[in-house]
């Protein structure tokens, strides 16, 4: 998704949205290990650890920052593809407000 920066709103950026309101997700550090997502906010992080600016960083972000969904990568030209919304396994989320709790050992 295409957000507007919470640190600077001039800047867009694009992350891939991990929770939202009522989830709870285990966090790749940030303040606290475990976050439950706050109502009007979404959990997001970028794809390459330690080098994302990301919720990891500012925490929860508020839905009225979202901007746009991002369909498909189209630069750099080999990278050409259709994004598929799809969580990565290294992204944890621990209990959806939709779903019964999840085992921290059973990704």
């Amino acid at each position: 998704f295409q957000i507007v920066s919470p640190k600077d709103p001039q800047q867009k950026i694009i992350k891939r949205v991990i929770a939202l309101e009522g989830d709870i997700v285990k966090t790749r550090g940030y303040k606290n290990r475990h976050v439950k997502i706050p109502g009007g906010h979404f959990w997001i992080e970028g794809d390459h650890y330690g080098y994302s600016f990301d919720s990891n960083n500012f925490g929860p972000v508020s839905l009225g920052l979202l901007h746009a969904r991002a369909t498909h990568i189209i630069w750099p030209p080999q990278r050409w593809q259709k994004i598929y919304p799809t969580l990565p396994k290294e992204h944890r989320l621990l209990l959806s407000a939709n779903d019964a709790p999840m085992d921290e050992d059973n990704e």
